[in-house]
C-alpha cells in the first residue's frame, strides 16, 4: 500500500509527467475511436434503416398544378426528392404536371383520358378553393382530405398604363362599383376622361375562370349586412342582388374571352382604349406578374398590363393543397401527399413560391423585376362564400345571360321517401335544391318534367310545367316543385327519351339546351339502356346540341349507363351520397358549359 501512496505522492508533485501524457494519448485515441465507429455505426444504421424502408420499393407521387404555381412547385419538389423521402416502406418519387383547373376537374369527374393528359393524380394544386368546392359538389368521394392554402394571390383590375393612372389618380374604384360603372354609356367619366366613352370589363365564364367568379362574388358582397361578405345562398334571391347580377352579365363585352389568359392578350395586343372590346380584366396578380414577363408565352409583351387593386375589400385567391380520393390512391400515396403538403408549407419552400410571384407569410419580398405590379398591401379581405353558395353565384349568372334553356326530369318513385340526410327524405332535399334554383334564378327557361310509372295514362313521365322564361312562371315553378311526391318505380329511359324528342322540337337555337336529371335508383322497365342510346342517336338533329345531365343521389342508381348517357350527349354526371348535397351539385352543373 506504501508504494502506491509514494507513487500518487510523485504525481502530485509534478515529477515525471510523461505517464499522465502517454495515458491521455491512450484515452484521446480510444475515444476517438469509439467516437468514429459509433459515428460510423450510426451511418450504416440510418442507411440500413433507410434501405429497409424501401423493401416495397418505389412510389410515384402525382401532383396535377394549375400553371400559375406549376414552376414553384416543381422546384419545391425537387427540393424534396432531396431528402430522400420514405412512406410505408416505399422510396417516394414525385412527378409535378402543369395542367388547367378546368382540365383536371373534368377529367377527374366525367373521365380522365390518359392518353392525352397522362396518369391522373394523387393531389391537386389549383389557384382557388372555388375549384376544391366544385369536385366535391360534383363528387364528394374524390376529396381525400380538406384542402389547405400554401399561398395567396389578390384579385387585382388589369388595364394599360394610362388607363390604370386615371382609375388611381380618380376618385377610386371598389368591386361593388362595377355593375353601374359597367352599365355606363360613359363610364370613364367618372375618372375624368369621358371621351373613352363605357368602361367595359371583360368577364370570362366565372365557372372557368376563377379570377372572374371571385370578382363577381365582390360585386354582390355590398348586399351583405356589413358590406364586405360573405354572400349568402339567401341574399341571393333578393331582387337587389339579382339585380345587380343582371347588370353585371348585360354589361359584358359581346365577345367576351373564353379565359383571363386569353383576355390579357387581347387587351396587351392593342393600347387604344377599348380596342379588345373591353377596358380592363379582372385577373389574380400572380397570373398577371407571369403575363408582364412571359413566363408562360416565353415572350413579355412589349407594353405590360397594370394591375389597380380596388378599394375596398379584397377577394383573395387561397392556392388550396387538395388531396384526392379513389382506387388509384394507395396509402403511400395519401401519407406522401401529407408529407409533401407540409414541406409545401415551410419557411424555405415558401420563399420559393413567393419568388413566383405569390403571397406567403414567411416573407415579404418580391420578384424584381416586376412590370406593372405595385404589390400593395391588402388592408380589407374579402370574407369569402360557402361552398353551396359559390355554385349557386356561377349558376346564377349562367342564367342571366338569358342564354339557358333547362328542363328538370324528376325521379318521383317510391325510393325518394328514404332518408336523405338531417332527418329528411331525398324527396324533400330535392324540392329545397329546385325552390331555391327557381327563386335565385335571374332570367333563362326552366320546365319540370317527373317520371315514375303510369303518370299520364300508361305513360311513366308527365309535364309538370311546361318550358319557359322564369319570370313570367316563377310561382307556376314553384308550385310545381312543391306537388312532387314519391309514387312508384323507376321508368327513366322511357321518360328521358321523351323529354329528349319534346326539347328537339322546341329547341331555341343560339340557347344553351339541356335535360337534367336527378334520380335515385336503378332503371325499372321500359326502354333498355340500349335501346335509349340508339334511339337518342337516330333522333339527334344537326344543330340541335341538347345535353344530358345527371345528378345520381345516393348508392343505388346505375352510375356507369348514366357517365355513358351524359357523356355521349356533352352533358355531366354528379354523385351525391345524400340530400344534402343535390342543391350544390345542382348549381354546379347548371353554371357548367
Amino acid at each position: 500500500m506504501s508504494r502506491h501512496r509514494a507513487l500518487r505522492t510523485k504525481v502530485r508533485r509534478g515529477i515525471a509527467t510523461w505517464p499522465v501524457a502517454i495515458v491521455g494519448l491512450v484515452v484521446l485515441l480510444v475515444l476517438g475511436w469509439l467516437g468514429w465507429s459509433w459515428v460510423g455505426g450510426l451511418v450504416e444504421r440510418r442507411a440500413a434503416a433507410q434501405a429497409g424502408d424501401c423493401d416495397e420499393g418505389d412510389a410515384l407521387l402525382r401532383i396535377a398544378s394549375t400553371p400559375s404555381i406549376a414552376e414553384a412547385v416543381k422546384q419545391v419538389a425537387e427540393a424534396w426528392s432531396g431528402t430522400r423521402p420514405v412512406v410505408y416502406d416505399h422510396c417516394i418519387l414525385i412527378e409535378v404536371q402543369s395542367i388547367d383547373s378546368e382540365v383536371v376537374l373534368g377529367g377527374l369527374t366525367q373521365g380522365w383520358d390518359t392518353a392525352t393528359i397522362g396518369e391522373r393524380p394523387h393531389a391537386w394544386v389549383t389557384d382557388s378553393m372555388l375549384w376544391a368546392n366544385r369536385l366535391g359538389a360534383q363528387n364528394a368521394a374524390l376529396l381525400g382530405g380538406v384542402p389547405e392554402s400554401i399561398a395567396a394571390s389578390p384579385v387585382l383590375l388589369a388595364l394599360h398604363q394610362d388607363q390604370a393612372q386615371a382609375v388611381q389618380s380618380g376618385s377610386g374604384f371598389r368591386w361593388t362599383d362595377l355593375p353601374d360603372l359597367a352599365g355606363a354609356a360613359d363610364g370613364w367619366g367618372r375618372f375624368g376622361h369621358a371621351e373613352w366613352g363605357r368602361f367595359t370589363v371583360a368577364m370570362p365564364d366565372p365557372a372557368a375562370n376563377a379570377a372572374t367568379a371571385m370578382a363577381v362574388q365582390s360585386a354582390l358582397a355590398g348586399a351583405s349586412p356589413e358590406g364586405k361578405g360573405p354572400v349568402t345562398v339567401e341574399m341571393l334571391a333578393l331582387e337587389p342582388v339579382k339585380s345587380t347580377m343582371g347588370r353585371l352579365s348585360s354589361s359584358k363585352p359581346e365577345q367576351t374571352p373564353a379565359t383571363t389568359w386569353e383576355a390579357m392578350k387581347l387587351l396587351a395586343d392593342d393600347t387604344a382604349v377599348n380596342a379588345a372590346g373591353f377596358s380592363a380584366v379582372p385577373v389574380f396578380e400572380v397570373d398577371l406578374y407571369r403575363h408582364n414577363t412571359g413566363k408562360d408565352s416565353g415572350t413579355p409583351p412589349s407594353q405590360p398590363l397594370y394591375g389597380v387593386a380596388a378599394g375596398g375589400p379584397t377577394p383573395i385567391a387561397d392556392f388550396p393543397f387538395v388531396p384526392l380520393a379513389g382506387d388509384w390512391v394507395g396509402e403511400a400515396q395519401v401519407r406522401a401527399a401529407q408529407a409533401f403538403r407540409e414541406f409545401l408549407r415551410e419557411p424555405d419552400q415558401q420563399k420559393i413560391l413567393a419568388g413566383a410571384g405569390l403571397r406567403v407569410e414567411a416573407t415579404t419580398e418580391r420578384p424584381k423585376p416586376s412590370p406593372g405590379i405595385r404589390w400593395a398591401a391588402v388592408t380589407e379581405t374579402l370574407t369569402p362564400a360557402d361552398a353551396n353558395t359559390t355554385q349557386q353565384i356561377s349558376a346564377a349568372w349562367a342564367t342571366a345571360g338569358d342564354g339557358q334553356v333547362v328542363t328538370v326530369l324528376v325521379d318521383t318513385s317510391k325510393s325518394m321517401e328514404e332518408p336523405g340526410g338531417d332527418g329528411r327524405s331525398r324527396m324533400d332535399w330535392v324540392k329545397q335544391a329546385l325552390s331555391g334554383q327557381v327563386n335565385r334564378s335571374v332570367s333563362g327557361s326552366l320546365g319540370l318534367w317527373e317520371f315514375s310509372r303510369e303518370l299520364d295514362g300508361d305513360r311513366p313521365y308527365r309535364q309538370v310545367v311546361p318550358t319557359g322564361p322564369v319570370a313570367a312562371q316563377r310561382q307556376a315553378l314553384l308550385d310545381g316543385v312543391a306537388e312532387l311526391e314519391p309514387r312508384s318505380a323507376t321508368q327513366l329511359y322511357t321518360s328521358v327519351l321523351a323529354l329528349y324528342e319534346r326539347m328537339l322540337a322546341d329547341h331555341q337555337a343560339g340557347k344553351r339546351n339541356r335535360i337534367v336529371v336527378l334520380t335515385d335508383g336503378v332503371n325499372d322497365g321500359g326502354l333498355t339502356f340500349q335501346e335509349l342510346t340508339s334511339r337518342l342517336a337516330s333522333a339527334k338533329q344537326p344543330g340541335k346540341d341538347i345535353a344530358i345531365s345527371v345528378i345520381a343521389l345516393g348508392p343505388d342508381p346505375e352510375r356507369a349507363p348514366l357517365s355513358e348517357l351524359a357523356r355521349s350527349t356533352g352533358g355531366t354526371l354528379s354523385v351525391v351520397e345524400d340530400g344534402r348535397g343535390v342543391d350544390a351539385a345542382l348549381g354546379q352543373l347548371l353554371s357548367a358549359d
